[in-house]
């Protein structure tokens, strides 16, 4: 859009355009808006841990003795839960004594 042209010496009042600022002015709100919700789920706390006793940290290592697939255990139940399945058998416990 053209700016119109005084004469010189002229006081006539120049013409503004209206309808791009009003868009502009929309637009920077909405995008304000939109980048204050984006940072305002980045402020959000992590959510509380489980209650006590529900889950555990344990690190337990599984291997399966048919094909070998290893499976780490990061949390349980118990201290030493029953042992996960592989190609239909129980996994063996790999993990050392020392670090149950």
């Amino acid at each position: 859009m053209r700016w119109p042209r005084r004469a010189a010496g002229s006081l006539d009042r120049v013409e503004f355009p209206l309808w791009p600022t009003l868009i502009a002015v929309v637009a920077a709100v909405l995008i304000i808006r939109l980048g204050m919700k984006l940072l305002g789920g980045f402020a959000r706390p992590v959510p509380p841990p489980p209650d006590p006793g529900e889950l555990r940290k344990v690190r337990l290592t599984y291997e399966c003795a048919i094909c070998a697939t290893t499976v780490r255990m990061t949390m349980a139940n118990d201290e030493v839960p029953e042992p996960p399945r592989h190609c239909m058998e129980d996994m063996v416990l790999t993990t050392s004594p020392d670090d149950l």
